[in-house]
Formats: structure tokens, sequence, C-alpha cells
């Protein structure tokens, strides 16, 4: 079979197309064949080495396909299954080894492309949106990179919670996305201030809470639109990390709370993980949520597609294929 392989941490010329075994289940374990393997910016991460992976790795973190093989005492999948993971290193290959507790079913109707783009951003925005923060109704939103993957479905699940979203996006062209998945209100941060728009919308009260996954570049004025005791939910990092914070900054801008959530701490079991991914892949299948594919790209351009999401210009998924 055909695996990306990172050698050494690195730029995009780390990730190596090469031949390899098709590799046996183990105890506990499933072998998928990969229809679609999904992009994060956690992969450009790793495969840099600002996060480090044991050395090689084959990156990738979220997939869709089908059961292939099941190794001793597994009873949850059988071959043939049509089936989606998330957090289990190994995407970018035709077949990958999972955790069998770590598959979902994919739904009848919905196809293996979209589950595979659903999964990490779907369960990201459904933990942000339902426990890190519960929105409800009468919740103000401020959420930045609306148009973006998460972003895109983060708007869409505060909407069914019943929020008020104001979203923040680069262009128009965006702006039309983000309008598109629900938002409420629309401010392009390169023509005007977020900051003061938000404050306008808001009637000087500010946001219940930020989510932010752009960072350096958004979070100092995302702490100034929040009321007070509100939450900055800050989930990535994509224009680079945030400066040390003085906890008293905190208090003087109206005992605000900062958290820095991780997904993995939301998937504390496999009942979590199911509960999480049976409603995105469920509202997905039923239209109720729209998982925007930017593009797909063959196995053999790994690297042209992290070029594509490290540039920030992505206006949904992006997908590998096998």
């Amino acid at each position: 079979m055909k695996k990306i392989v990172v050698h050494a941490y690195g730029d995009l010329d780390a990730l190596k197309l090469e031949d390899a075994p098709v590799p046996e289940p183990g105890a506990g374990e499933v072998r998928v064949k990969v229809a679609a393997a999904g992009l994060n910016m956690i992969d450009t991460y790793k495969r840099s080495g600002a996060y480090q992976a044991p050395l090689p790795f084959t990156p990738g973190e979220e997939a869709a396909g089908t059961v292939d093989a099941v190794g001793a005492g597994v009873t949850l999948f059988q071959p043939g299954e049509r089936v989606a993971y998330a957090f289990s290193q190994g995407a970018y290959a035709e077949y990958a080894l999972v955790q069998a507790e770590k598959l979902v079913p994919v739904p009848e109707g919905l196809e293996l492309k979209i589950a595979a783009a659903a999964m990490l951003q779907g369960l990201t925005a459904h933990y942000l949106t339902h426990d890190t923060f519960p929105l409800q109704p009468g919740h103000t939103c401020l959420i930045h990179a609306a148009a973006g993957g998460t972003g895109q479905l983060v708007v869409q699940i505060a909407k069914l919670r019943g929020a008020r979203v104001i979203a923040t996006v680069s262009t128009e062209e965006k702006a039309a996305i983000a309008r598109e998945a629900g938002a409420d209100e629309v401010i392009l941060y390169t023509e005007q201030d977020f900051e003061a728009e938000t404050k306008r919308l808001t009637g000087g009260k500010g946001v219940d809470v930020v989510y932010d996954s752009v960072g350096k570049d958004t979070f100092d004025k995302s702490l100034n639109v929040l009321r007070p005791r509100g939450y900055i939910v800050l989930f990535g990092q994509s224009s680079g990390p945030v400066a040390p914070l003085s906890p008293q900054v905190l208090n003087a801008k109206g005992s605000l709370f900062l958290t820095r959530p991780f997904l993995g701490h939301y998937l504390l079991d496999r009942a979590e993980l199911l509960r999480r991914a049976d409603d995105i892949l469920g509202w997905a299948a039923s239209g109720q949520i729209k998982v925007r594919i930017d593009r797909t790209l063959p196995l053999s351009d790994a690297a042209e597609a992290h070029r594509i999401i490290a540039s920030r210009g992505t206006k949904g998924k992006i997908l590998l294929i096998p």
C-alpha cells in the first residue's frame, strides 16, 4: 500500500510518499480501508515538530472508510461496515489500523467523504458549544475564522443551540459563507476593527463567549469584547501562540474566564465519543448542518494540501483521497 511518512520534522518536503506492507490488525484493532482522510492544522504542527510525535510517523488524525479486517477480540465491527474515526494517527494511508473503540458507524445515506470531513472539526464544534461554554437561547457569541471548516460548524451548531452569532472573516467571499452557515452579523476584520464593531453590535455590553482559533492576532481584542464573567475559549493558534498572560488581566477586564481546551479531554470514554459523533453525523445526514469540502487531493499531494491549509485560505475541509 501507499502511505505518507515523516522521518524528520521539517517543511513540506518532510512528507514522503512510500510503499509499505498492508498492516495486520492486532488485538482490539480494526484495519480500515481509507476512503478519505481529513486535514487539520494539528497535522502541520506535528510535521514541523511544533507538536512532537515519535518519529517516524504517518500523519492524519481522522478518516472514513470501510472495515477491511478485525483483530482478535473485536466484536463492535465486522468487515464491510462503513466507519469513521478521529483522534487516531495514521490516516494518510490506503489502510489504517484503529482501535475498535475509537471507530463510529457512518449513517446510511451519508457519503464517506462527508463523514471524514465532519469528524475532528465536528467533534470540536460540538464540545465547544455544548460543554466548554454551553450555549443557550439568549447568549451571544463571537466566532473568529467563521468561514473555515471548524468555524462554519461552530456557527451552525451555535444557531441550533439558539444563540446569536457574530462572525469574523477576512473577505466578502468568506462573509457570504459565514452568512450561509447562519451567522447573524459578519465583521470583515480586514476592513473593520472587530473590537469596535462587536461592542457596537452588542450595545456596549459585550458577548458571552469568544471562540478563538486564531490566537496571537485576535486574543487581546477578544478579551476586550467580553461581558463581565465572559468566556474566552482559545482552541487554536493559526496566527501563532498567545503571549504569556498575568491572571490579574482577567480580573481587571471583568472577572473573565480563560480556557484552552483539547478535544481528547472531551472524549474521555466511548459513550462521550458516540454521543458527539451521533449528533454530528446525524445532523449531516439529515441536512441540519452542512459540511463544506473545499477540495480533495490525491494522497501523493499531501505536501500541497499542507501548504494550502497553512495559508489559512481554505473555505472548508481539505481531504486526501488514497
